[in-house]
């Protein structure tokens, strides 16, 4: 770990080019196994990005966290910010740099993202920030496949210290390519780009709306892949990302734009088809149906 820099000197370095990580692993999941037998591994960071939770007794960092975690709970660490009225939106570049090298994290570290893995929209908690790190360049990253959960399944011990990290400097280097803006998402209307909808069918139908919608509805030519399909206590297979693909119409390499309300589900939907499947021609539209519905005149089907 690198000591803290001055505000100055840290916007400074957040502009040059991401050091190369020192990668454990090139897999986007690991299992409670390999995080058991890496515990201590230099260069290795474990980030808990549970929220506290008053429901669940032992279900947050407090109540217990894999050893030597760093907790950053989803919604409270600003992950996630409102930018132009629209929720949920990616922080600026050095806004959430300076985050992250809060949390201890360097260019050279590997990163891993524990979620509680209780249900897909709560491991989207981890498939969301596994897609921030990607986005600002950093590959050494990997989310452990099931949470918290399955890591107590596996007879992980469960640590109730609080983990105080020593500040770094993390430098982003934005990747564009992997966030869809509201221009891209209206040209792939009528271009062979296929649109995602990661929401559940009743929203996708126009049945049911999020309240951060306009209107209900979806984004003309788009298909629906439930966020619920890609997780069922542990990730799914890419053969199994690629059979869902295949039911709504795509041969799973064509240039892919993921939806839903705010950047959440479809996170879930663009790790699998991207880093499960294996298809980096996937962007996520972080403003999703928030951003594109605010503008009445967008077309909502």
């Amino acid at each position: 770990m690198k000591p803290l820099f001055t505000l100055f000197a840290a916007a400074f370095l957040a502009l040059a080019p991401a050091a190369d990580a020192a990668r454990l692993t090139d897999s986007p999941l690991v299992d409670a196994d390999w995080l058991s037998a890496h515990l201590g591994a230099e260069g290795l960071v474990i980030l808990d990005v549970r929220d506290p939770d008053t429901n669940a007794m032992g279900a947050d960092y407090a109540g217990g966290h894999v050893p030597g975690a760093v907790s950053a709970p989803y919604a409270g660490y600003g992950w996630r910010v409102e930018r132009d009225g629209i929720p949920g939106m990616l922080p600026p570049t050095d806004e959430i740099a300076a985050r992250i090298g809060a949390l201890g994290i360097d260019n050279a570290d590997h990163v891993v993202i524990v979620a509680q893995g209780s249900n897909s929209t709560e491991f989207g908690k981890a498939t969301r920030v596994y897609w921030t790190f990607k986005v600002l360049g950093h590959d050494a990253v990997s989310i452990l496949d099931g949470g918290h959960q399955a890591w107590l399944a596996a007879g992980g011990a469960a640590a109730t210290d609080a983990v105080a990290p020593v500040p770094a400097v993390f430098a982003a280097t934005l990747r564009p390519e992997l966030i869809a803006t509201t221009d891209e998402v209206a040209a792939a209307i009528g271009d062979d780009v296929a649109l995602v909808d990661g929401r559940p069918a009743a929203q996708y139908r126009g049945e049911e709306k999020a309240g951060v919608a306009r209107v209900a509805g979806t984004i003309p030519t788009a298909v629906n892949i439930e966020h619920t399909g890609f997780y069922q206590s542990h990730f799914i297979k890419p053969d199994t990302v690629s059979a869902l693909e295949q039911a709504v119409g795509l041969d799973g390499g064509e240039k892919t734009i993921t939806f839903c309300n705010t950047g959440h589900w479809a996170s879930i939907a663009w790790f699998g088809i991207s880093e499960v499947a294996g298809n980096k021609a996937v962007a996520m539209y972080d403003g999703s149906m928030a951003e594109w519905t605010r503008d009445e005149s967008r077309p909502v089907q």
